[in-house]
């Protein structure tokens, strides 16, 4: 799949006005001829379906972005090409751990997607920690 330049296709916004962090970007735009991957709520799971990570959320954040890189994969996408991101995280548990496993991940990469933490009461799973689900664009040839 030829794949052009995604600054012609998607446009990082950090107006004035708003606060400016190297860890997510305020808006994102997107150009028409995109192909949109949406990913739902990746957790930290095996190929059988076990728990990883049992108790420590920094693990279990570092499985759910590597299940969600293996779905963006066969949607034809990466994940420098994730526009936004919501992350979940089971309510008493340490979100600065689980965004710190977060950047690891996603290193220092240029244009940061847009995200939103929010803390939940719990999963089906009581040994889940946090979900990630994400929305990525490529371009169309």
């Amino acid at each position: 799949m030829k794949k052009m330049r995604m600054s012609n296709a998607v446009e990082h916004l950090n107006p004035d006005g708003l606060h400016k962090n190297p860890a997510f970007t305020q808006a994102v735009r997107v150009a028409p001829n995109v192909a949109t991957i949406y990913v739902g709520g990746q957790n930290a799971v095996d190929r059988s379906g076990n728990i990883v990570g049992e108790g420590d959320i920094g693990a279990q954040t570092e499985v759910a972005l590597r299940n969600l890189e293996t779905a963006l994969k066969a949607g034809g996408a990466e994940l420098h090409d994730v526009i936004k991101w919501n992350v979940y995280i089971v309510a008493g548990q340490s979100a600065h751990a689980g965004f710190a496993a977060f950047q690891r991940v996603w290193g220092r990469r240029p244009n940061p997607p847009v995200i939103t933490g929010v803390l939940v009461a719990a999963w089906a799973h009581p040994d889940s920690l946090v979900e990630i689900d994400a929305v990525a664009v490529v371009p169309m040839d």
